[in-house]
């Protein structure tokens, strides 16, 4: 696989991830952090630092907002228990 088709095939599978997390918001961070170490702030804070790797600024609150596809305290509001 070219490195370019890999790029989009990892795209394509966090895209997914999310997508999947999206459709099981009945399942809270902690029992994420529990089963597999790892939430969707976590996947927030990789987010942002990968931007800020390549020079580009996106804020904690604006890589939460793409991971949880609304607003945290939105998300929070109607989400979590």
């Amino acid at each position: 696989m070219d490195q370019s088709t890999q790029i989009e095939v990892e795209a394509a599978a966090f895209r997914r991830l999310l997508a999947h997390l999206d459709s099981r918001k009945d399942v809270q961070n902690i029992d994420l952090m529990n089963l597999a170490g790892f939430c969707r702030n976590c996947l927030s804070k990789w987010y942002a630092a990968e931007a800020e790797s390549r020079g580009e600024t996106v804020s904690y609150d604006e890589a939460r907002e793409y991971v949880y596809g609304m607003p945290y305290s939105e998300w929070k509001e109607k989400h979590q228990i």
